[in-house]
């Protein structure tokens, strides 16, 4: 596509953009693989979700405190020491799963692990802000990057499945691949220099001083301020954390009714589904400019999710749900693009890369929320509960995007995706 071509043959766009896919692959496969491998060595589904649980959740406060010292002293000086250190937790990690430690040292480590390996979507993300100037450039470069997210949802599941379940392969097989995908991709997108955002170093607040400046406040004085004062990005992490539990419960959910029907292997093929129409409408998406305000656009995928959704509670057979979850996966990156949208054009540009960390952050959040409410009522009512509980969060959702309206229409964001200056 004419768009596509255009912003890839920036210099170093591709380059940038092909590591930091490398790199955020883990982000699909570690989970997974960290169940499949601590459910073999200690025989324990609860202990494997706990395992699975401390990294995302560390992950998903970590990625935030480590955006925000990116940028202000850069991506290079913060992240080559992060992924050093999340790397020795994860090498650690596995050579405690051979020993089988005991568990809390595996917690433990599976925490450090989460909390230092930041979130490589926004540093991609931040990088096509320096190399690109237009908001239509920008816009297709965000879709780019949501395409790109559901590409390793795609291959990274299956990939670690595969991985962590061959029997000529030892059992960490998924953690090591994740490990070596990590660290290589990351130093591989951090070696390059030439598209790397400026640091923007933040003094201390003097009396009566902006923080950013250090002039005198000023009538843009709010769009230098910290990312969680700006009510727009409030409203949008609220969203994203409703959105992100309805990926939970989905996830859990297509297991079980996968095994409800008798196919349990059949699970990763209905997930695939999702993705894959996520990616189809990703590329669609950023191909072209759309006329409506952001505001109106969020309220347009959340509620196209909110109605897909609410259809897969009444479909009878594995097929007939993966189809519906195709056609309903077609909101998800337009969705997580334009929340990546508003957030750009409301933050200002030296805060930029902690404003994207934490849309990863409100859907992580959300995703360990709606897998955990999810087990519980698949328990006491199968499958056809969780459906129902993954459309509930679903309509949760456009509500929370309705009560924010004022805010997303009133706040000082561009709607029209002017560029900040």
């Amino acid at each position: 596509m004419p768009s596509y071509r255009r912003i890839l043959r920036e210099p170093g766009a591709l380059r940038f953009s092909s590591a930091a896919l490398i790199a955020r692959f883990p982000m699909s496969m570690l989970g997974v693989s960290l169940i499949l491998t601590v459910q073999a060595v200690y025989g324990s589904y609860s202990a494997a979700g706990a395992v699975s649980a401390a990294f995302v959740v560390a992950s998903a406060i970590g990625s935030p405190v480590l955006a925000r010292q990116v940028d202000a002293r850069g991506q290079g000086a913060v992240m080559r020491p992060a992924l050093a250190v999340s790397a020795s937790a994860l090498a650690a990690l596995i050579a405690c799963l051979s020993m089988r430690a005991p568990l809390p040292v595996v917690l433990a480590l599976a925490a450090v692990a989460g909390a230092f390996t930041g979130s490589m979507g926004s540093l991609a993300r931040s990088r096509w802000t320096v190399v690109l100037s237009t908001p239509q450039d920008l816009h297709a470069a965000f879709s780019l990057e949501a395409a790109l997210d559901e590409v390793a949802f795609v291959i990274g599941p299956p990939l670690a499945t595969a991985l962590s379940t061959a029997p000529a392969l030892p059992t960490a097989s998924g953690v090591i691949v994740c490990t070596l995908l990590q660290t290589g991709g990351g130093a591989w997108l951090l070696s390059q220099r030439a598209t790397e955002p400026p640091a923007h170093p933040r003094p201390r607040r003097g009396p009566g001083k902006d923080r950013e400046s250090g002039a005198a406040p000023s009538s843009a004085g709010a769009s230098r301020a910290p990312v969680l004062r700006h009510g727009a990005v409030l409203a949008v992490i609220a969203v994203f954390m409703l959105t992100g539990g309805l990926f939970g419960a989905n996830d859990v959910a297509a297991v079980a009714v996968a095994e409800e029907l008798g196919h349990p292997s059949a699970a990763g093929l209905v997930l695939a589904a999702w993705s894959v129409g996520s990616l189809s409408a990703a590329l669609v998406f950023g191909a072209r400019t759309w006329g409506w305000p952001l505001w109106k656009q969020l309220l347009a995928g959340v509620t196209g999710l909110a109605v897909g959704c609410s259809a897969l509670p009444m479909m009878p057979g594995l097929v007939s749900i993966a189809v519906v979850m195709a056609l309903t996966g077609m909101a998800i990156a337009p969705t997580v693009t334009i929340g990546n949208n508003i957030v750009q054009v409301t933050v200002a540009p030296s805060r930029l890369t902690e404003g994207l960390a934490w849309i990863g952050t409100a859907l992580n959040m959300g995703v360990s929320l709606g897998s955990l409410v999810a087990g519980y009522a698949i328990d006491r009512t199968g499958s056809h509960g969780g459906y129902l509980l993954v459309a509930g969060f679903a309509w949760m959702g456009v509500l929370a995007t309705i009560v924010a309206l004022p805010t997303l229409r009133s706040a000082k964001v561009r709607t029209d995706l002017e560029k900040p200056a």
